[in-house]
């Protein structure tokens, strides 16, 4: 795997990890690193189950359209356990693998799979927090039982361990330990001892109980970007489980996007993790397909994975004066997108392709040079003449008040052209 630095081909080496299999879905390895997400949900009631599936079945739905290779659902409820074989027909209705469905179980964990355990089978993957999966004497007993229901049915587990959520047993005697110390370490330090610990010690438990090391993945989230790429290292460096990225918390709006990409890009330039998850908090109306978005421009732009043809285009300044570029490039943006689902189905490898939309002549041309189809605007008002260039050559030059019609032409011809049918 590789990416581009500057017109530097540099190699990215992945910590080399077991393969796990969920569904159809391959984690860990050389294989490209998995998007997923999680869904918000809806309230299940009781007598009316299989009403509101569909309205759970149809987030599911959107967040599959939208890229998301894995969906996270609460096993927060018995309703939640119920209502699985309803979300389950009603995704298989559009052409969805029940696998993809993750369950993300808690303290109601160990109860959910001995009171259904035909239901919770369906689903492709468990999470287990080992913070939450008991107190006492009872935690062992009932990580056991849950790590035995997935060896019985030959379920991928998720061991996941959250700075907020942590084993208190554990943590609390790291820091006793560390106050008896002639040479004691911060509280930040000994609580990431303490997440990368919980983790591994229970990856352990887990494989003598019977879990082959190709049915765990690990994850250790935290809220501060620094704390993920301390903890992430040190866990790649200690063994050789799949790992899922993501922050806990990453906030709402550009905080959200930019932590969760300051954290992940940098841990997947290193070669550091198989499956990746945005943790955005959405505004009131908008899409949690959103974090589905993050994730794919993350690897796309650090060239891991393609998803889209890449519409690059320049910020605008004094001499783009009027509103014609910036109309033009979300038009482009907005027709590729919508031809997409048509794309790749029946043109793969379209979503390699690169466009470039620039304002004036001061970069404009060069860009569009560097693309596979580029067009250029004049500046200093934005007269409507337009340079268009095709792989690098100079192809025409479009004028009038129908540039963005002729020039949608030209990018659909050269789809066509380009990247042959299946």
């Amino acid at each position: 795997m590789y990416y581009l630095v500057n017109g530097e081909v540099l190699t990215v080496n992945r910590h080399r990890t077991h393969v796990v299999e969920v569904g159809k879905v391959k984690i860990g390895g050389d294989n490209p690193i998995v998007v997923q997400s999680m869904a918000l949900g809806v309230h299940i009631d009781s007598d009316n189950i299989k009403n509101d599936s569909k309205k759970y079945a149809k987030e599911i739905i959107e967040l599959e359209r939208a890229g998301s290779e894995l969906v996270r659902i609460a096993l927060n409820s018995e309703e939640v356990a119920r209502a699985i074989p309803y979300i389950v027909e009603e995704i298989s209705k559009e052409g969805l693998d029940n696998k993809i469905l993750v369950g993300c179980g808690q303290y109601e964990l160990d109860k959910l799979i001995q009171d259904y355990p035909d239901n919770i089978k369906m689903l492709g993957k468990i999470r287990i927090n080992p913070g939450n999966i008991g107190f006492g004497d009872k935690r062992d007993e009932k990580f056991e039982r849950v790590i035995k229901y997935a060896v019985k049915h030959n379920i991928p587990i998720r061991i996941g361990v959250n700075l907020g959520s942590l084993d208190k047993y554990l943590s609390q005697k790291l820091m006793d330990e560390n106050s008896l110390s002639s040479n004691p370490k911060s509280s930040d330090v000994i609580l990431r001892k303490a997440l990368i610990m919980s983790a591994l010690s229970s990856a352990k438990k887990a494989e003598e109980i019977g879990l082959s090391p190709d049915k765990i993945i690990i994850s250790c989230k935290v809220s501060k970007v620094q704390d993920l790429i301390s903890v992430y290292t040190a866990l790649a460096k200690s063994s050789n489980y799949a790992l899922h990225l993501g922050l806990t918390e990453a906030g709402m709006g550009n905080k959200g996007v930019i932590n969760t990409t300051a954290g992940l890009t940098y841990l997947l330039q290193n070669g550091i993790g198989d499956t990746i998850r945005a943790s955005l908090t959405q505004r009131p109306g908008e899409s949690r397909t959103d974090e589905v978005i993050v994730c794919q421009e993350i690897l796309q732009s650090i060239g891991l994975r393609y998803f889209n043809p890449q519409v690059n285009s320049c910020p605008g300044c004094g001499r783009t004066s009027s509103d014609n570029f910036r109309i033009l490039t979300e038009k482009v943006n907005d027709y590729i997108k919508d031809c997409m689902p048509i794309w790749k189905h029946d043109h793969p490898g379209v979503e390699r392709m690169s466009v470039a939309v620039m304002g004036c002549i001061v970069n404009g041309p060069g860009e569009s040079k560097h693309a596979n189809l580029g067009i250029s605007l004049p500046g200093y008002g934005e007269r409507p003449v337009s340079a268009v260039y095709k792989d690098g050559k100079y192809f025409k030059t479009l004028q009038g008040d129908n540039i963005f019609e002729e020039f949608k032409v030209i990018i659909s011809k050269y789809v066509e052209e380009h990247y042959a049918y299946k």
